[in-house]
């Protein structure tokens, strides 16, 4: 008989029965919370093999694309094929370190005598905690953490996968996919699975979600919208601006921070709990890099200071307190895995470190586990390797005349020149961001005092290697400091700290913001950048 496969697990294929039903077979987590009906669309799954093998999308379904199933609603009907899924909901590895600022507790939430105030408003009865909740709402991951605001103190935190999957893995997909039939779902499905993981998180300590009376979530502008709900669709138009950013320059807001309640939002907290959301600093450049730079404290920097936050979109920001300028890169998913013949997220089983040493491969997993793929870090080291090792040229071509590189004889896992091609041109928008904000800010490299490297990814890339290839700007490593989620720590320190809220919201007032596509030499300098060589380090000159 057949078997059904997830996250490595195996078990025989049954009649009628569910992709649920395997889940709870292989003790594997899927959430819902409408009793397996359909209502909630929570279960999303992503079907790796054996589509055909299901019964056709249900009347709930309909709101999905591509090989993406609702678990209560995929029934296995061929008993002699392989089914193989993949739950929405995987681990990514962990941050153990980054960059932490110290901030005189000032929150919206506190305690006065027996009572909790929420601002000036008397709110609720005091229950033994006073709790915030910080988010950073990214693209690929989300990662939430739970404060105790008596003390400043994490609570608790977690990560996975953004379920939004189904919708596009990019932002300018998701906006698409947004402004179609279905409508609002990218919106239900986050805010779902941000209530799920609330109670996940609570349980271990049996506090109740309730006991959460402030919120501040942070993302790139569209991630940010869609989840409170604002239309997107301007962000994915030139010249790509949320209509919250259009009516603050109208004169009809004061800021394109949000502030709403929890009621409002629909997020099950304290109903009353304030929900903010940091100012967009210019079109894509959103709410989580305005909390990059609170995390660097930018707003004392008198130095000239780099900050590049690494991911599906790649933000740039360069300057001083008194002058900066920001751009975003539409880097797209290839070192996220995405368009890679066997690229994948960081989870257990993904190649992260390759060194090439006297033509002898050596690599190293996550969690040390057999190898599943290759993640983003070990694709830099890869190319580097090969690079350094005369096995590829600068423009990405085996010096052999090979189509592949085989980088697991085991399991017969291979580096494609299409996956080359692929790179090159993700790293070249990296690459574009930097060099033409480092252009347009007027200084060289040797002028400016630190390169920070945020985001999940960054923390774990190779400096030396990433630099040598052109994914990053050529600074002495001496200057670059990796800062690890800077993101959620900034809106850490937003939910701590009214004056924080403040301080970044006039920060960004004074970020010029570079449109990269406007510039005229955009086009040479992309295909400069699909090369893999270092960049230049003084780009005043050119």
């Amino acid at each position: 008989m057949s078997p059904v496969f997830a996250d490595g697990k195996e078990y025989p294929i049954g009649p009628q029965k569910t992709i649920f039903d395997y889940a709870d077979d292989l003790e594997i987590r899927v959430p819902t919370a409408c009793g397996r009906n359909g209502e909630c669309h929570e279960c999303v799954v992503e079907i790796k093999k054996g589509m055909e093998s299901l019964n056709q999308l249900t009347q709930e379904e309909t709101f999905l694309r591509g090989n993406y199933r609702l678990a209560c609603q995929a029934v296995v009907k061929d008993l002699t094929s392989n089914v193989e899924f993949t739950t929405l909901r995987r681990q990514p590895k962990i941050l153990t370190s980054g960059v932490k600022r110290p901030v005189k507790l000032d929150s919206v939430a506190t305690k006065r005598d027996d009572r909790v105030f929420i601002e000036e408003m008397d709110a609720d009865r005091y229950q033994g905690h006073i709790l915030g909740l910080a988010g950073d709402i990214g693209t690929t991951t989300i990662v939430l953490s739970i404060v105790d605001l008596e003390s400043g103190d994490t609570l608790t935190s977690s990560s996975f996968e953004n379920p939004q999957r189904f919708g596009g893995s990019d932002v300018m997909n998701r906006i698409s996919y947004d402004g179609g039939p279905n409508k609002g779902e990218l919106k239900k499905v986050l805010l779902s699975s941000i209530n799920y993981e609330i109670g996940e998180m609570l349980s271990e300590h049996k506090i109740h979600r309730r006991r959460i009376y402030d919120a501040v979530l942070v993302g790139n502008t569209t991630m940010r919208d869609i989840l409170f709900g604002v239309n997107v669709q301007s962000v994915g138009e030139k010249p790509y601006k949320s209509i919250i950013q259009n009516d603050m320059e109208s004169g009809s807001r004061e800021s394109t921070a949000i502030n709403i309640s929890a009621k409002e939002l629909g997020l099950r907290i304290f109903p009353q709990a304030r929900i903010y959301s940091g100012p967009i600093i210019g079109s894509h450049v959103g709410t989580d890099v305005a909390a990059d730079l609170l995390a660097i404290r930018a707003e004392e920097s008198e130095n000239p200071i780099m900050l590049v936050d690494i991911g599906t979109n790649t933000e740039v920001v360069i300057g001083t307190r008194d002058k900066m300028v920001a751009a975003s890169c539409p880097a797209g998913p290839a070192f996220e895995g995405g368009e890679i013949t066997y690229g994948m997220p960081g989870y257990e089983g993904a190649v992260e470190s390759v060194k090439i040493k006297d033509g002898i491969l050596e690599i190293d997993t996550i969690g040390d586990a057999g190898i599943q793929g290759i993640c983003g870090s070990g694709l830099i080291d890869l190319l580097a390797e090969l690079r350094k090792s005369n096995l590829m040229t600068e423009l990405g071509v085996y010096s052999n005349g090979d189509n592949e590189y085989i980088f697991s004889e085991k399991e017969n896992m291979a580096l494609y020149r299409s996956d080359i091609s692929a790179l090159a041109q993700a790293k070249s928008a990296n690459y574009c961001g930097q060099y033409l904000a480092l252009r347009h800010f007027g200084a060289p490299i040797s002028k400016i005092s630190k390169l920070y490297l945020a985001g999940g990814f960054a923390n774990y890339i190779n400096s030396s290697n990433a630099r040598d290839i052109g994914f990053i700007a050529n600074f002495p490593l001496k200057k670059i400091e990796k800062v690890g989620n800077a993101s959620l720590e900034g809106a850490m320190l937003m939910l701590k700290s009214i004056k924080m809220r403040t301080e970044i919201e006039k920060l960004v007032l004074g970020i010029d913001h570079l449109e990269l596509e406007t510039v005229p030499d955009f086009f040479e300098v992309f295909v400069e950048g699909c090369m893999f060589n270092p960049m230049p380090r003084d780009l005043t000159s050119i």
